[in-house]
């Protein structure tokens, strides 16, 4: 399914952003913190830019039958314009987002293989998934919300306290990554009946969903 998790204006905002950040890393402000986690700049763009293109890509895997038919819609909620796509066909769908969810995946496996970590992202997934499930709230019609500040800043915390200084940015990106899908998305898609939504989306919002943001600011934190 392809279908943009946002208002438009927000796809060229975070654009915008995005190539910004880029010149950021091409004079060395950022360049720094993916450094820490085994990232060249141009291998930090490519995940950026692969992310935003794959927010759009919603992969299916699950239909739950329902009663009603879904129109196009939108819903404000953190002050963002979240886009509801519309369905012919009852019920909702669950799915897995590519830029939000798969792609960051994927990156904090390559880290844990690459920094042959293990005991100190366990933990440090394990908080972040308790205090994700706890403060992550359904929200009808958009999924599952959560404030975008509050994980990258515990997952920094932990991280640091839990490792040393050269590991601190990868515990903090995967234990942020993780335990965020895990404890916001995963854990909460018992709710997916309640949500009347057509397509309830395992790190749905993509490049601004806070599985995807808080590996970034996580890792910026520690």
């Amino acid at each position: 399914m392809f279908f943009s998790p946002f208002a438009i204006i927000y796809f060229f905002i975070f654009l915008f952003i995005l190539f910004f950040l880029f010149a950021l890393v091409q004079i060395g402000f950022i360049t720094v913190a993916f450094a820490k986690i085994g990232l060249t700049p141009g291998q930090a763009f490519g995940f950026l830019l692969v992310s935003l293109i794959g927010s759009h890509v919603n992969i299916p895997i699950k239909h739950l039958p329902g009663e009603r038919m879904h129109e196009p819609d939108t819903v404000r909620f953190f002050g963002v314009t979240y886009n509801i796509p519309g369905r012919r066909t009852s019920g909702s769908t669950i799915a897995i987002n590519l830029g939000g969810a798969v792609v960051p995946v994927f990156l904090s496996a390559y880290l844990l293989i690459k920094q042959h970590l293990f005991l100190e992202p366990v933990l440090g997934i394990l908080v972040i998934t308790i205090i994700s499930y706890w403060l992550a709230k359904p929200v009808p019609k958009v999924g599952i919300a959560l404030p975008l500040f509050i994980p990258p800043l515990f997952s920094a915390l932990i991280a640091v306290m839990l490792s040393s200084g050269t590991h601190a940015p990868v515990v903090a990106y995967i234990s942020g990554v993780i335990g965020t899908l895990i404890g916001a998305d995963i854990l909460h898609l018992k709710d997916v009946r309640d949500l009347d939504a057509p397509v309830v989306s395992i790190g749905g919002a993509g490049t601004f969903d806070g599985i995807f943001l808080t590996g970034i600011i996580a890792v910026l934190l520690a």
